[in-house]
Parts: structure tokens; sequence; C-alpha cells
């Protein structure tokens, strides 16, 4: 019974497993390049106010930065946001002064690294701020800082912004008489269950959350927004949600405090206030930025003003923060700041000191150690991070 099992039956045999294990090696060698080559390097893009967009190529293995491409000719571009393929991007144009803020939408060549402009539609409102995009791409929301108020964009399938499709003001003053005398709408995020819309102002010392629904026209529910109170004379700048989705964090930019939040369906709930300056006195302390790593374990705020530093917080299982330290910034006026998608690397834009400032972020304390590299570029503001591909 054994006949048919000849040299050449093994031989044949021999020769097929080592065929396809070769197959094997090679798919899996071809599969390791490639997802290595995913990420060993992103593109970051640097939102200014000058009239220029900068692309960079930037490594997670070593924090280098490369420059790729510059787009220029639009007004402080400031304030960048990505949709989630990071095709298309959204930079405000906050011309303050001439009342002419305006959004502008790009389509971004990942092969090339470089930005074209689609189109530029007026907000509605000067001093546009902050830019935010749905997850489907198809709705962009502006925070209009001098002008109080809040717009929402349809976009057309290439990328394209349609006019305003409503524009929110919004009405009060705080304490401040300087800084909180009518409503300064500072940031418009879309929560991460893409249910809601929140708007932070400065102004008002309130946090608005609107219900969003991306298909209706008019996708903002004016009728059912509810609000926050914050403390009096606060300001509210811009607000971080924890990874998990469970917790929410707001940086205040007169205060210099961190607010946190448990969050379960639109509902926020105070859980504590922490200070993000520490320079003491009463005076605006100008922080600005927060942001938390992907690994959800440390937190990060900017500060500006007198202490042009960044502090670090850890995240305790139940959502509140222990202030563990303050880094220099290495730079004046520390605006806003990015974490790589890696968790590896914080950078830093310190827009008066014309630098981006890179960090590695040290995993078992989250402490920030320089890693000697330096982005030299006029007046940068707002970075963000995409894939390559």
């Amino acid at each position: 019974m054994f006949s048919s099992f000849t040299k050449e039956n093994i031989y044949i045999g021999s020769i097929n497993y080592f065929f396809m294990r070769a197959i094997l090696i090679i798919i899996s060698f071809l599969f390791s390049v490639t997802t290595n080559a995913q990420v060993k390097e992103y593109y970051l893009l640097v939102g200014t106010y000058t009239t220029d967009i900068h692309v960079y190529k930037f490594s997670v293995v070593n924090g280098n930065a490369t420059f790729v491409s510059k787009f220029s000719g639009i007004e402080s571009p400031s304030y960048l946001a990505l949709t989630k393929d990071g095709k298309r991007v959204y930079a405000v144009s906050e011309n303050a002064k001439e009342k002419l803020g305006s959004v502008a939408s790009f389509s971004f060549d990942k092969i090339k690294g470089n930005l074209q402009l689609i189109n530029q539609t007026p907000t509605n409102g000067d001093g546009p701020c902050y830019v935010d995009v749905d997850s489907s791409g198809k709705n962009v929301v502006v925070a209009n800082y001098n002008g109080g108020n809040l717009s929402s964009f349809k976009t057309n399938a290439d990328g394209s912004l349609q006019p305003a499709a409503q524009t929110i003001d919004h009405q009060g003053y705080s304490i401040n008489v300087v800084r909180q005398s009518k409503p300064h709408v500072h940031c418009a995020v879309f929560s991460p269950d893409q249910k809601y819309v929140f708007t932070n102002d400065l102004g008002t010392d309130k946090i608005y959350q609107y219900p969003f629904s991306a298909d209706k026209p008019q996708p903002l529910n004016e009728e059912d927004v509810v609000t926050t109170d914050m403390e009096d004379g606060s300001g509210p700048r811009h607000i971080a949600f924890h990874p998990n989705k469970k917790f929410a964090y707001v940086i205040n930019e007169l205060s210099g405090k961190v607010n946190a939040y448990q969050y379960n369906e639109g509902k926020l709930i105070e859980i504590q206030t922490i200070e993000s300056d520490n320079t003491g006195g009463k005076e605006d302390k100008g922080s600005a930025d927060i942001h938390i790593t992907p690994n959800g374990q440390y937190l990060y705020t900017t500060n500006r003003a007198k202490a042009n530093d960044i502090a670090i917080y850890r995240v305790q299982s139940n959502g509140t923060l222990v202030l563990i330290g303050h880094q220099s910034a290495l730079g004046i006026h520390p605006r806003n700041f990015a974490i790589d998608p890696t968790g590896k690397y914080l950078l830093v834009a310190n827009r008066d000191t014309n630098n981006i400032v890179v960090f590695t972020i040290i995993k078992a304390t989250g402490f920030l150690e320089p890693n000697g590299q330096v982005i030299q570029l006029e007046k940068p503001v707002c970075l963000k991070f995409t894939s390559m591909n």
C-alpha cells in the first residue's frame, strides 16, 4: 500500500513545501516593510501668523523634521483641521483687523506632500481662530473669536466649502472688563461620538453644547443647546476628550486652570479644578492649549504670558489629574502644540521666538526631554499630524 510513495513524490513535495515557505517569507517581509514605513514617518502641517502653511515629514524614529513644501497666499492661516484620511485640509484666515474672516479648503497630495487651494468662503464673523471637521468630512465648524459666533459649513464631494449653512451668535459677558466685555468663541469641537459640537466661549465663561446631526442642512440644533457655567473670569479656551471617551478637559486662558469632567452622552460633570499656570497673581495667565497622549496616561497644557512653559499631568483611572511638573517651552508664547500619533514626541509652537521645539515624552514618567531638534519658521501656531498614505 506504500507503492505510490516514491522518491519523486518526496522530491515534488519538498519543492512545494519550500516554494510555499518562500512565498510566505516574501509576503511577511513586504508586509513588514509596509507596516514599518507607515509608522516611521508622518506628515506635519503647520499653520502660522504669516501667509504660509508649511508641510514637513516627521520621523518618529529620531524626531527629525524635513521640509517638504509650503503653500502661500492665505492671510494668517492660524488654525488647521484635517479630514480623517488627511486628504482635505481646512484653514481659518484669521484677519481680525479688517474683519475679513474666512475659511479655506485644500486638497493634500500625500505623494508629493503639497497643498492645493480649492476654495475660500467667509465665516460671517471676524477673527476666526478654530476649525474642526466631522468624521464624515461633510461638515466643518468654525469659531469666530472677535465675532463672538459659530458658523457651520457643508462640504462638496471635492472637499470645497459651501457658503455658511448657519451662523449662531452668542450673547453675554463676564467679569474681566478688558477681555470679557462680549462673547469670544474660542473653539468648536466635534464630540468623540459625533453627536455634539462643543464650543468654549472665553467672553461669557460658558461651554456651549450643540446637538449635531450630520445629514441635516443646518446640522447644529440651536434650540436644544446646553450650557455649562464656568468660574467667573476663567476664560475657557480649548477642550480635549480622553481616548476612552469617558472624560473631558478644558484649559482656561485667563485663570490658568484646568477643569476635568466626567463625560457621558453629552453630559459634563465636573470632578476637579487644578492649576496649569503657577506663576501667581491675578492677571491674565495666557494658558493656551491642551492635549492627551494616545494611551491616555498623560495630559499636557501650554502657558504663555510669564510662564512660557508646558504643564505635565498624570491622568488617574477616575479621570482626575495629578500635576507632576512643568517644562520650559524653550521659547516665548507657546501657543498650540501636538503629540505625534505614536505618543513618543510632543512638539510645541513658540510663536514669538519663531520656532517649534521637539520634546521626547518619557514613557515611564510623562516628563519631557528636549531631543535637540528645533524647527525654525516664522510665527508658528497650529500643528497637525497625518499619515503618509
